[in-house]
């Protein structure tokens, strides 16, 4: 136990050490000035406070939920809806803010859930480690592919189906190129925005053709003008594709040949 809580009358403050997966880290705290710890400054506005913080020794998910006010420097609503924190790791600790580099006792750490904003406010749920193990024990079957292109069970080396590009023109999901990228094999791949207002934003890309994307959807925000992106060539998941494009059946995640529900009901024609 951190000796600073030992006194009757202390002098405590909650630490938030938030890490996007855009590579942006923030720290915020509930005391009433901004304090200094590890070489990152653990911002007092917007002010962040935690729910009651469940803890146990056993297999159950440990449960925090933070609530915080919006800002424009720091967190916006935008943000949030553009994903930005999603899946973003948070580390909770308390440290008595009277020291500069004292002891922090750490609280909880996870992963950023659900985000909720309402009226110039937010709301999200922490999931702890102990989350893992509320998912499935084992993959459903599926006649399409279960990993991601160039993922460790994909196997497939990425280097040469990676090009930076530069997006001279966006209108609504159609994105123009000043290049040209191979028809077909960049759908179901990804935009990723290197620069600009999505800068750490990734796009999903339906289709492609010559100068041409075609994103799943419109980018969160208006990029500028010759906006630099990393595009990354995608697949459909299918055996045929597999097989014929990658050469890579040998590693293919999925079971295209397993007779369906309906091998009972089919007669001989």
């Amino acid at each position: 136990m951190a000796a600073f809580l030992d006194p009757e009358l202390t002098t405590t403050a909650f630490l938030w050490k938030i890490d996007r997966r855009d590579g942006v880290t923030l720290g915020f705290t509930s005391h009433d000035g901004d304090l200094w710890r590890g070489g990152l400054c653990y911002r007092a506005a917007p002010g962040m406070i935690p729910s009651a913080i469940e803890r146990s020794d056993g297999f159950d998910a440990d449960s925090v939920e933070l609530t915080g006010a919006l800002s424009s420097d720091a967190l916006r609503a935008e943000d949030f809806l553009a994903g930005r924190w999603d899946g973003a790791a948070l580390g909770l600790a308390i440290v008595d803010w009277t020291q500069s580099e004292g002891e922090a006792l750490p609280l909880v750490r996870g992963e950023l859930g659900t985000v909720e904003t309402e009226g110039g406010a937010f709301r999200v749920d922490l999931r702890g480690p102990a989350s893992l193990l509320e998912a499935p024990v084992c993959e459903e079957t599926s006649p399409d592919c279960r990993a991601s292109l160039g993922d460790p069970r994909c196997r497939i080396d990425m280097a040469g189906r990676r090009q930076m590009v530069v997006v001279m023109s966006v209108a609504d999901a159609v994105v123009t190129l000043d290049r040209s990228a191979a028809d077909g094999i960049y759908g179901f791949g990804r935009l990723r925005w290197i620069d600009g207002p999505n800068a750490g934003l990734i796009s999903v890309i339906a289709a492609s053709a010559g100068t041409t994307l075609t994103l799943r959807e419109p980018p969160a925000f208006a990029p500028l003008a010759a906006t630099r992106a990393e595009l990354s060539e995608g697949c459909d998941r299918r055996f045929a594709t597999c097989k014929t494009r990658f050469a890579n059946a040998i590693n293919f995640q999925g079971e295209p040949h397993l007779p369906g529900n309906d091998l009972l009901t089919r007669y001989a024609l």
